[in-house]
């Protein structure tokens, strides 16, 4: 059981190879908040899982207090309001520059992600190959946008993570998983020179570390992955 500064129980389900799960766990490692993290087992929904989330029965959920968040994003957001005195500010203060922020967010889960999963999951090696150029083309207006919301500082969320590092962040393991399985680039310096450069920090940064495993596990999961799926 984690108690929060609040003294509220906070409870996270999850996987630890969801980059959707990262997220929160980012999230909650910037604003210093302890918690408990259930595992969950892929392919499985525990009981708890189905209850907090019955609508859409996904994970994570975040449990603050007793009462279940859903979504990864909003989870993110709901970290940064609850706990809005301790830690950095996750989202921009200023309004237009947290709806700019919540546009790429936006943009990288319904763009970028299905290219990646196009990368892995083609049925042909030219399917892959479109797939991959795709995602080099739709990578390009983030590495515009980071020139613009970094101010020439260190992350999109400026001197610290924020929000859009924490949703591109979380997909980083995957981007060199998709390569090595698929035998493509889609995250190249020449592409996107800055946005390499950002990823080694955003690695190296201490709310990651811990909760970002290294990027054999997120191949030997995916090899799994599609040898079940190619059985079924």
């Amino acid at each position: 059981m984690a108690i929060s500064g609040a003294g509220e129980e906070v409870k996270l389900l999850g996987t630890q190879l969801s980059p959707f799960v990262i997220r929160a766990r980012i999230a909650l490692n910037l604003k210093g908040i302890g918690y408990e993290f259930l595992e969950e087992v892929f392919g499985k929904k525990s009981e708890l899982l189905l209850k907090s989330n019955p609508v859409y029965k996904k994970m994570p959920v975040l449990i603050h207090g007793g009462k279940p968040i859903c979504e990864s994003m909003i989870i993110v957001q709901y970290i940064d309001d609850a706990w809005d005195t301790t830690g950095p500010s996750i989202l921009p203060l200023d309004s237009y520059e947290r709806a700019t922020a919540r546009f790429w967010t936006t943009y990288i889960d319904d763009k970028l992600f299905p290219f990646m999963l196009q990368t892995l999951k083609g049925k042909t090696e030219a399917a892959k190959a479109e797939a991959a150029e795709q995602f080099a083309m739709t990578l390009q207006p983030l590495e515009e946008a980071f020139e613009k919301c970094s101010k020439g500082k260190g992350f999109f969320g400026g001197d610290t993570i924020g929000y859009i590092d924490i949703a591109l962040g979380s997909f980083l393991r995957w981007f060199a998983a998709a390569e090595e399985l698929s035998g493509h680039k889609i995250f190249a310096k020449e592409k996107a020179p800055s946005l390499i450069n950002w990823a080694e920090r955003f690695y190296s940064a201490e709310a990651v570390k811990d909760v970002l495993p290294e990027t054999e596990k997120f191949v030997e999961f995916g090899k799994a992955i599609w040898k079940s799926e190619a059985t079924d």
